[in-house]
């Protein structure tokens, strides 16, 4: 990890796992000099959820537009690039796909070293963006919609999972509760919204633990006490206070995201704990996270609210540590949907 090249390095990342089209230039993994994304929320919330299809289409018609944005802002060219990174797993598989063609295309025809990088390993080292200070070793909860993963950050690209959700993520249960309520998608913010109005302690929503699995995440059965208190309600005809559900929820979520994670950063000694994903933006879960760090002398990190949705520059901020290492991609790379963390 020597020489001036690698520790100079610019690379232009792409991310296209699900709904955002992003595209950032990321100097040596901290720098971001652009991050350009391109959201599709507004069209999917007319579906109430991401539809593939849709995703893909638009992503065809939006990545060429969001790179050259990226490139232009950065006040650079493809010829300036030291690599060209890209999301292939874990997401949509046409989505991923749409990303890899065009980042295969890209380094091919510029000559450029490519970098596949890991989705969840992007919203890990997006923590590094902000906090330049930051370094392995260190404890990171991963919260998004499709994830909810508990990691134990060995060093750069070296990470031990020590707790995942066996069912629903957190964001997906966000957003199912949400649709239950009427609050709509995405549900996420609307959740949070609605929460501010609310008693926390009005309903008791249950807690779940997995047996023999200390650190992993059960979030189905909330999701299901609070579809089945909704229904409860209306057959006795008792109103629905969607503030006090929302609130009550949200609590229940917190509670078990923190309790997991304060006992691992005690059991592995961690002096540096980290909140990622998308879900890592709820002021509620962060203020409460923070507080929880600080009660036992750990040192709390977290991404600014555009670095813990999809972006790619946290694609770059992750590619530059690969890139340092000699992990490049043939130009056999492919989509990987269900891809695994520390897979290759």
């Amino acid at each position: 990890m020597t020489g001036e090249k690698q520790k100079n390095a610019v690379i232009l990342a792409i991310e296209s796992s699900c709904d955002e089209t992003a595209a950032a230039v990321v100097r040596n993994g901290r720098e971001v000099l652009s991050n350009i994304i391109s959201s599709q929320i507004d069209l999917h919330t007319l579906y109430g959820g991401v539809v593939p299809e849709i995703a893909s289409r638009k992503h065809i018609e939006r990545i060429n537009q969001v790179i050259e944005e990226s490139l232009s802002e950065a006040g650079m060219s493809l010829e300036d690039m030291d690599a060209v990174a890209v999301t292939y797993g874990p997401g949509l598989v046409g989505a991923l796909l749409v990303g890899v063609a065009e980042a295969k295309a890209i380094a091919y025809g510029a000559g450029k070293p490519l970098i596949g990088v890991h989705h969840i390993e992007g919203h890990i080292s997006a923590n590094y963006i902000e906090n330049k200070e930051l370094k392995p070793p260190f404890l990171c909860l991963v919260v998004s919609g499709g994830h909810t993963h508990l990691v134990k950050v060995k060093d750069y690209g070296v990470y031990e999972i020590l707790g995942r959700t066996r069912d629903d993520a957190a964001g997906e249960a966000f957003d199912k509760v949400a649709r239950a309520i009427g609050l709509g998608y995405p549900g996420g913010p609307k959740i949070e919204k609605a929460a501010r109005q609310g008693d926390p302690r009005a309903i008791a929503f249950p807690r779940a633990k997995v047996a023999d699995h200390p650190y992993d995440f059960s979030f189905s059965g909330v999701k299901s006490a609070v579809l089945n208190y909704i229904n409860g309600c209306r057959m006795k005809n008792i109103p629905i206070v969607e503030a006090d559900i929302a609130a009550s929820f949200q609590q229940a979520v917190t509670d078990v995201l923190i309790e997991h994670a304060m006992t691992a950063a005690e059991e592995f000694q961690m002096e540096q704990f980290a909140i990622a994903g998308g879900v890592a933006s709820n002021q509620t879960l962060r203020s409460k996270m923070e507080a929880a760090c600080r009660e036992r002398g750990l040192k709390f990190y977290h991404p600014s609210p555009v670095f813990c949705t999809d972006n790619a520059a946290m694609i770059g901020a992750a590619a530059y540590y690969e890139y340092l290492a000699g992990k490049f991609a043939g130009w056999d790379l492919n989509a990987v949907p269900n891809l695994k963390l520390g897979e290759r």
